[in-house]
């Protein structure tokens, strides 16, 4: 799926907007994230130098935000007859993949976010961060050294493996 979406913004985006912004966008996005961003950089042949910081920084945008607000939002949307399924729902899948992240704090959210599987990344490790009470100074290092380990991986997969295929 990522690899669609992937596909899709290189293809739908290029030509329009700087190869630059399309990646930047892609990482801020979630399910796509620093993921997504490099593999848009390799399809839209960004250098890999260019598209490592790029990617990082747009994917650590909302972290603080959702490690700080997450909580006292859902709680007021949980409030409304509208927006109280969704965010149970929301609650539900990110707690779903929390056991680890319980049970090794430090290690198990930079583990998390660092392996870029769908439905991994800084946005759920920072959502389920927040839904389990971890302290900012605990969490913020671990996702940051989270998205480093993902970007490593994703280098290999995108401007090694994929690079050779595209």
């Amino acid at each position: 799926m990522t690899n669609a979406l992937a596909q899709w913004f290189a293809d739908n985006l290029g030509g329009t907007i700087s190869p630059e912004l399309i990646i930047f966008l892609v990482s801020m996005i979630p399910i796509l994230e620093l993921r997504g961003g490099l593999l848009v950089a390799s399809l839209l042949h960004v250098e890999m130098w260019r598209a490592i910081p790029i990617c990082i920084i747009a994917n650590a945008i909302p972290v603080p935000f959702i490690l700080l607000l997450i909580t006292k939002i859902f709680g007021v949307m949980k409030k409304t007859k509208t927006f109280r399924g969704m965010v149970e729902w929301l609650e539900n899948k990110a707690m779903g993949k929390s056991d680890k992240i319980e049970k090794y704090e430090f290690w198990g959210l930079m583990t998390f976010v660092g392996i870029p599987l769908p439905g991994t990344g800084a946005w759920t490790g920072s959502l389920i961060a927040a839904l389990l009470g971890l302290k900012m100074k605990k969490a913020v290092p671990a996702i940051a050294l989270g998205l480093i380990m993902a970007t490593v991986i994703m280098c290999v997969v995108s401007y090694g493996i994929l690079g050779q295929v595209w």
